[in-house]
Parts: structure tokens; C-alpha cells; sequence
């Protein structure tokens, strides 16, 4: 069921309307050089920008991964993960995840489009799914890969004011990423690029 909203009239033509053909892994840039060259090919992951609609507002769903997983655990992150041969395109993998992390349902969501991949230093190929939602209730986390839940206003997203730079050492080489902090949380790494790169998108400014 589409949502007649003003967010959807803002984003179209901003955003694809189809899930992206992904690019050979030769073609790609990552978004830092790891140490060692891949020793295989990039493997294909959607994520969820939920747009949740609030009576104050959208806001943009986030979650704190759990302190129990091997891989990033405690970071902030969008809902997501790998897309499975049994999905049928990254927009039915993002709402999967959702499902599974958070208890998202996918008849709440309403995909409106899809950004361009994001390539990552540790050989993901990321294809960002926007969708707009409106829950039924409250997120619940599932505490054997979320921490926590929270949102943050679409407001806050746009204004360039609300971002710094978070930086990193790896191999003995620094580089940074966009940060932002939020009522305790910190977004950095690939999850803050990927917001910043929808709102320069939202803002023509890409």
C-alpha cells in the first residue's frame, strides 16, 4: 500500500526505481584500500533506510549491533545483511533482515527506490534500499544480533551541520569517515557514509 506523503513526491526521480545491476568487482573503488588484495569477488548485501513516519516527523531507523557478534559488534548499523540466492532482489533482502533484527514487517514498508552500491574495504557490495514505514508497534530487537533501536529525525540527516569526521587507523594508514552523533550514539564508518550520501542525495547535492 503506497504512502501518500510528501517524503515520496521529494525523492522521486532522486532514486532508482529497480534494485542495481552490480558491477564487476575490477570495476570497483573501495571506500578504504584493504592491506591485501581481494582474493574474491565482492559479496552482494542490501540495507534498509527506513524513513519512519512520526506525528513530529520521519525519522531514520538505526540499530546498535550486539556486543556478542565476531564482526562489528556494538556498531551502529542500518538494518541489513547479505542478500541470499533465496531473495528475490536486495529490496526483498533488506526487508528480510529488517524482519529478522528488528520485527520489522514487510507490509509495513513501502520500498520507494534504491541508491547506487556502496563498496566497502572489507569486500561488500552494499545496494542501499529506501523505503518509507509505518509500524504497527514498537521495533523489538532480537538480542542475538541487535543491541538496541533507535531513530533519528530526517531533520537532523539533512542539516550538514549535524556532521563531523571520525577517524580511523588501519595497517599503519589513517583515513576518515562522516560521523554523527546522536542522544549517545555514535554513526561512523560505512553506516555514516551511507547517510550522507542519501542526504546529499535527498538535497540534489550529490
Amino acid at each position: 500500500m503506497p504512502f501518500d506523503t510528501p517524503i515520496a513526491e521529494l525523492l522521486s526521480g532522486r532514486l532508482l526505481v529497480s534494485p542495481p545491476t552490480l558491477p564487476a568487482g575490477h570495476e570497483l573503488i573501495p571506500d578504504w584500500a584493504p592491506l591485501e588484495p581481494f582474493s574474491r569477488p565482492p559479496t552482494p548485501a542490501a540495507v534498509l533506510i527506513g524513513l519512519v513516519r512520526r506525528p513530529e516527523g520521519h525519522t531514520v531507523l538505526y540499530t546498535e549491533r550486539s556486543p556478542d557478534l565476531r564482526s562489528h559488534s556494538g556498531q551502529v548499523a542500518f538494518p541489513g545483511g547479505k542478500i541470499d540466492a533465496a531473495d528475490a532482489h536486495a529490496g526483498a533482502a533488506a526487508l528480510r533482515e529488517a524482519n529478522e533484527e528488528v520485527g520489522l514487517e514487510p507490509a509495513e514498508a513501502n520500498i520507494l527506490g534504491y541508491m547506487e552500491p556502496y563498496f566497502t574495504g572489507s569486500n561488500y557490495l552494499i545496494t542501499p534500499v529506501i523505503a518509507e514505514v509505518l509500524p504497527s508497534g514498537p521495533f523489538v530487537p532480537n538480542p542475538g544480533e541487535v543491541h538496541s533501536v533507535f531513530e533519528v529525525p530526517l531533520k537532523r540527516i539533512l542539516d550538514s551541520g549535524s556532521y563531523g569526521r571520525f577517524r580511523i587507523k588501519r595497517g599503519g594508514k589513517e583515513h576518515s569517515t562522516w560521523q554523527i552523533d546522536h542522544d549517545g550514539h555514535t554513526i561512523w564508518g560505512i553506516t555514516a557514509n551511507l547517510t550522507r550520501k542519501f542526504r546529499d542525495l535527498v538535497l540534489g547535492e550529490a
